[in-house]
């Protein structure tokens, strides 16, 4: 994730609680299973690695596996759909999508053997940050006198194969709007070890509310409690869908450069999300 303030909207939907013994059950009856999935799985993952580092190095041919199973189950656990148009890349590359929500996160690392980059904050997340360092996150300061570090290390992670995933927009919205790609993060994908055979991937994510429910139901974003938001989710009798489209890859070399690349992969993702939604344009940054 790029340097960039929070998005904030003129309103944010109402977090309720939820309400009687009906709605808590259905919490628990999803959250627990959710739960023993996932720190099972991260038990395994994390006695695996001990196994695949001494051999492997940076590799993890074995690990992305259980994380991808954790993924995929959490969406059946929770009832929400998910759909897949297009395909993940193959080869040398990385991939730039659009934020929206904490279940982005599963949304992604269940189609794909990717590795997030992140603002270093989210490393000391309570929950998500352990599962975030465990699952091979690269963390990332928003500070410009450790920029050329940081660029290094994500030189040396792409370089090694790893399949690096940004959120340009270095922040989440509603899902409805597509915010200015920051093109910082970009520079990387043009080291002279990786650039002439690197591709770059956009990716769209596009979330439908329950029916009834706000259209942006499942959006998290501003100064959203991540535990109130989780229970809204998990509370919600019938759940909505989260679709993932994968475009065609461009190449750095005929991009033109960091910005030409980074605003040719927000057109693509911008017109997706406009045309799912069945709108002509989107509202961009306010």
């Amino acid at each position: 994730m790029s340097s960039a303030a929070t998005w904030r909207s003129e309103d944010e939907p109402e977090m309720h609680a939820p309400q009687g013994a009906g709605e808590w059950f259905r919490v628990l009856r999803r959250a627990l299973p959710l739960a023993l999935v996932t720190f099972g799985c991260l038990g395994a993952l994390l006695l695996l690695r001990q196994i695949e580092r001494p051999i492997f190095g940076m590799h993890r041919p074995w690990t992305p596996a259980i994380t991808r199973f954790v993924c995929r189950s959490a969406f059946v656990f929770m009832g929400i759909r998910r759909e897949v148009h297009g395909q993940p890349m193959e080869g040398l590359g990385a991939q730039v999508s659009n934020h929206i929500s904490w279940l982005d996160i599963f949304a992604l690392n269940a189609s794909d053997r990717i590795y997030f980059v992140s603002k270093a904050e989210v490393a000391g997340w309570p929950g998500i940050g352990w599962l975030a360092r465990a699952t091979g996150t690269v963390f990332i300061n928003r500070d410009r006198r450790e920029a050329q570090a940081q660029s290094a290390l994500l030189e040396e992670r792409l370089a090694a194969g790893h399949r690096l995933l940004f959120f340009p927009e270095g922040t989440s919205t509603d899902g409805l709007r597509v915010l200015p790609f920051k093109t910082t993060l970009f520079q990387s994908f043009h080291a002279e070890a990786i650039a002439e055979e690197f591709k770059v991937q956009p990716i769209t994510l596009v979330y439908s509310a329950p029916e009834g429910e706000d259209p942006r139901f499942y959006g998290w974003w501003a100064d959203m409690e991540f535990g109130e938001h989780f229970l809204k989710v998990l509370r919600q009798k019938r759940q909505g869908k989260v679709e993932i489209y994968y475009h065609p890859p461009i190449s750095v070399t005929n991009a033109g450069g960091r910005k030409a690349l980074a605003r040719e992969c927000e057109y693509v993702v911008r017109d997706s999300l406009a045309a799912t939604l069945g709108s002509g344009s989107l509202p961009g940054e306010s």
